[in-house]
């Protein structure tokens, strides 16, 4: 009879089973974070496209025409734990573009001290990045 106590679970996803699976998942730490982050991109993909009519390429294609920043303060890259949240018309659901938590709050206070910053939230709010970008499909 054989003792399966001890026994070191494999990797499913590694080629041949190599690397050793921590409890109690059935992946390496390797490829447990790639899956994870697989679902989080799926699930993030799922909300934009439910919530705003928007696909993951069209945001990602946004996110490149802003130049990977918020369109207004331009310093918030959305690469950390916060992605750039996308921003909406509330009457109309036009898709404006991404927008940083502060901006997107309209929390002016970081903004009044930065006149540049003020002229291209006016300019953001007149003529949205997404029209340039979600228009030429």
């Amino acid at each position: 009879m054989e003792c399966t106590v001890g026994r070191v679970r494999r990797c499913r996803d590694c080629r041949g089973g190599k690397r050793p699976a921590p409890y109690p998942g059935p992946r390496c730490a390797t490829h447990h974070r790639a899956a994870r982050a697989a679902r989080r991109r799926a699930a993030h993909s799922r909300h934009i496209q439910r919530t705003y009519g928007i696909t993951l390429d069209e945001y990602e294609r946004l996110y490149e025409a802003q130049g990977g920043a918020c369109a207004i303060c331009q310093r918030a890259k959305g690469t950390g734990r916060r992605r750039l949240a996308v921003d909406h018309n509330h009457r109309t659901g036009e898709v404006r573009g991404l927008l940083c938590g502060p901006c997107n709050r309209g929390v002016l206070g970081h903004l009044h001290d930065d006149p540049d910053a003020l002229q291209r939230a006016i300019d953001y709010l007149i003529n949205p990045p997404s029209r340039r970008v979600l228009s030429a499909k």
